[in-house]
């Protein structure tokens, strides 16, 4: 089966998640959500180009790679000039290629979400096997109006790993076509499935039942 990139993000925030979206084709949306999706209209509407002596910067962006079978749509690629880059035919020269992820909200605590870097990392695979590149990756948080460089130069086994066996779960559960169990130490405050996922139950007063019931 062929893995969307964006579903890697929803797996690696709760395997659950990823199962109620995909096999129950469960959805609901929360002001994350929605924030979200506001940030992403004009990156991924394909209109955000830039193309200037300095750079190109393209939107929307359809990235596949065949061995690993993923694919998606990258929100920017960044191609900047560079003699010691790839040559791109499309632009005819040579260049440094960087994936930019566009994220809402910078964590507190960290510098990025690893579950945004996983994402970032696979564009990065299909981006380094389309155009026989080591592309690099960047995730832009709006909020404080910040780019991040991601460690993939360093750490590219270990994303390699996340990223491998990501997808060989992700089929897993698709083939098997099953819904896991939440995990105990799943935070779901901000999971936009929580109420379907966890759904809100209301105390039954048996004694006011059977007091009504005989009323009747």
């Amino acid at each position: 089966m062929t893995v969307n990139i964006r579903d890697i993000q929803h797996y690696m925030y709760c395997p659950r998640r990823f199962a109620l979206l995909n096999v129950n084709n469960d959805w609901q949306e929360n002001a994350y959500v929605v924030l979200a999706n506001i940030m992403h209209e004009n990156v991924n509407s394909g209109k955000h180009k830039v193309i200037s002596t300095n750079k190109y910067e393209l939107s929307n962006i359809y990235l596949y790679e065949d061995d690993i079978d993923i694919l998606g749509i990258a929100d920017c690629i960044e191609f900047k000039p560079d003699t010691a880059g790839t040559f791109i035919e499309r632009f005819n020269g040579c260049f440094k290629v960087n994936i930019i992820e566009y994220k809402p909200t910078k964590p507190k605590n960290a510098d990025f979400n690893e579950t945004d870097a996983i994402q970032a990392f696979g564009y990065k695979v299909c981006a380094d096997r389309i155009w026989n590149c080591d592309a690099g990756a960047y995730i832009y948080y709006k909020d404080v109006h910040k780019r991040i460089k991601l460690p993939f130069e360093s750490e590219y086994d270990k994303y390699k790993k996340m990223l491998d066996s990501c997808v060989k779960n992700m089929n897993d559960i698709i083939e098997k076509n099953y819904i896991p169990t939440r995990e105990k130490s799943q935070k779901c405050s901000g999971c936009s499935l929580r109420n379907i996922c966890v759904p809100k139950t209301t105390r039954i007063n048996m004694k006011r039942q059977i007091l009504d019931t005989l009323e009747e």
